[in-house]
Order: structure tokens, then C-alpha cells, then sequence
């Protein structure tokens, strides 16, 4: 973000330490912690709003693809039938199952 090294660091703690004052200075620097702490919880409260935005938004992308090549195999094999969930049979693939004794 902001590029300080160590003198410019040591130049703006002396000017502050000269325009403040050594009485104000920590309350000054405590009024500032607060308001860097409430810009950081902003910024990361946006920062997953929009990755919130991004994931709903990719998940519709998804939705819509899988449905897409859900129409396409479904026109392509439309004699396959349907299984309902709890119907418990299983529709007959025209495969002949050997006799079993009941």
C-alpha cells in the first residue's frame, strides 16, 4: 500500500511528536488506532460482500451450464424413462435378468 521505510517513519513520529506534542500524543495515536481498526472492518466487510456477490453469481453460471447439457442428453436420449424418487422400482432396461428361485 503505502511505501515507508524507517526514515520517513522516524520523520512523521518526530513531526507529530513536534505539532502534537508529547502530553496528546497517545491519545491522538489511540483516536487513530480506532478509526485504521473501523476503515480495516469496513473494508473487509466489503471485501466479502463481494466475494459473496462473485460466488452467488458463479454458482448461476453453474446452474445454467448443468442445465444446458441437461436439456442437450435429455433431447438426445429421450426414451430413457423417468425414475420418481421413492417409486423403489427400477425401470426395465431391456436386459433379461437370469431366473432366481423364489
Amino acid at each position: 500500500m503505502f511505501d515507508l521505510g524507517s526514515s520517513e517513519f522516524m520523520l512523521a513520529a518526530l513531526v507529530a511528536l513536534l505539532v502534537i506534542g508529547p502530553k496528546d500524543l497517545p491519545n491522538v495515536l489511540r483516536w487513530a488506532g480506532r478509526w485504521v481498526g473501523k476503515a480495516r472492518s469496513v473494508a473487509a466487510q466489503f471485501r466479502l460482500g463481494l466475494d459473496d456477490m462473485v460466488r452467488q453469481s458463479e454458482l448461476k453460471d453453474m446452474e445454467a451450464q448443468w442445465q444446458a447439457e441437461n436439456d442437450k442428453i435429455m433431447r438426445e436420449h429421450p426414451d430413457v424413462p423417468e425414475m420418481h424418487e421413492g417409486d423403489g422400482d427400477v425401470p426395465d432396461a431391456g436386459l433379461d435378468a437370469p431366473d432366481v428361485p423364489k
